[in-house]
């Protein structure tokens, strides 16, 4: 069939100016009457011959064999290692599919369709980049000389339908107890930082908790790459960051940048999806500064190790603060830290949750508030996320009239 899909999909491109000469209607039923009258393809059953028109028509407007993968509700990641090895992922497994590119400029041709879209552009002297889908998915380029295979692209997708707390609770994420402490903190405006390894849940966990924000509120969210979905708030600036091959004279804009930017803005809240670096200065001073309520995230094995990962940014951007500074900056900045794991079933849970009480002894105290019980040690994960301590720092609580139960 593929040979069969290449050979119709010439002859349609002929003397046709897809850009501007045949809408998307008319161009599909080319294509069908095209099919339908080969004499090859005629003698296919009925369900092929529209997955033919399908082919054809997703490879000329669309992401090519891509297309139906992005379709399929059940598949949360797709993962091109080259133009015939593509790997996907679904509730959890990872598996590989017989589906591939017809050739590596057919593949290149699909990576420079969705990088051009958010304005950005990779290349042999530029060959990683950050991108995403027009509903929110994450991109990753990755081109040679950087990867042997040839051009590699993963894609982790967003449903159409945000992720509610009330599906974390379904799920078995979070429990009701926990997330209602944390819809508290939110509605509070406690300075939240979430926790956690690739893939465990950080950027749709801290969508859900943004929608706790009031609507009456200003917020900024500030995102390497735009995944965040708030949509009960009104008054709402989104900004994303442009690298510097983005166009020939286009100044790379950072999150640090952004941070900065964003300061004059007059936000009641800012949301940062991800730091990374020496941003981190910047999110810690606008939490000390009047933008309580903030949210980020960050990338670490537990709240512990993300606290020394926070320092490690702070100080990689030469600020030349002394570590004791830095520590104290961490510990008046943020108040609590949610921490999240992708475990052995490939469940994504909240596995702990503190609050930081303060610095003594030149270290930033964590007190566990919850924390994740596993019962057994079977292959599937059980267990509950489990109250240990109580709240020590309520004054924020008490402002806004807020009792926890």
């Amino acid at each position: 069939m593929d040979d069969l899909v290449s050979r119709l999909r010439k002859e349609i491109r002929v003397g046709i100016d897809l850009s501007t000469e045949i809408n998307d209607r008319d161009l599909r039923e080319k294509i069908r009457s095209k099919v339908l009258g080969d004499q090859e393809a005629r003698r296919l059953s009925i369900s092929e011959q529209k997955e033919i028109i399908d082919r054809i028509y997703d490879s000329m407007r669309g992401l090519d064999i891509l297309e139906p993968l992005l379709r399929d509700p059940t598949i949360t990641e797709i993962m091109i290692n080259s133009k015939d090895e593509i790997f996907i992922e679904r509730k959890g497994s990872t598996q590989q599919i017989e589906l591939k590119f017809e050739d590596e400029e057919r593949l290149l041709n699909v990576i420079q369709s969705i990088v051009a879209t958010v304005n950005r552009r990779v290349n042999e002297s530029s060959p990683i980049v950050d991108a995403r889908l027009k509903d929110g998915s994450r991109v990753n380029v990755v081109l040679p000389p950087i990867a042997l295979k040839g051009p590699t692209m993963t894609i982790r997708k967003f449903p159409a339908k945000p992720v509610t707390i009330e599906d974390l609770i379904e799920w078995g994420a979070i429990s009701q107890e926990a997330a209602d402490f944390i819809q508290s903190l939110v509605t509070a405006r406690y300075n939240i930082f979430i926790s956690g390894g690739t893939g465990s849940g950080k950027t749709t966990f801290l969508n859900a908790l943004s929608n706790f924000i009031p609507e009456d509120e200003r917020v900024i969210t500030i995102e390497d790459s735009a995944e965040l979905q708030i949509k009960k708030v009104k008054n709402l600036v989104a900004m994303e960051t442009r690298n510097s091959a983005s166009g020939s004279e286009a100044k790379e804009i950072s999150i640090r940048d952004l941070i900065k930017s964003s300061l004059r803005m007059r936000p009641d809240r800012i949301v940062v999806g991800e730091v990374r670096g020496a941003e981190a200065l910047d999110m810690l001073q606008a939490m000390n500064t009047g933008h309580d309520g903030s949210l980020s995230t960050g990338h670490a094995n537990s709240p512990q190790d993300m606290l020394s990962r926070l320092e490690t940014m702070v100080l990689s951007g030469g600020a030349g603060l002394p570590i004791e500074v830095v520590r104290k900056q961490i510990s008046s900045a943020i108040e609590i830290m949610v921490h999240l794991s992708r475990l052995r079933d490939k469940t994504r849970k909240v596995m702990e949750i503190c609050e930081v009480t303060g610095y003594s002894n030149g270290e930033v105290r964590l007190k566990t508030l919850y924390s994740f019980e596993e019962e057994g040690s079977r292959k599937k994960v059980e267990g509950r996320l489990e109250k240990v301590a109580e709240l020590k720092n309520t004054s924020k609580l008490k402002t806004y009239g807020i009792q926890l139960s």
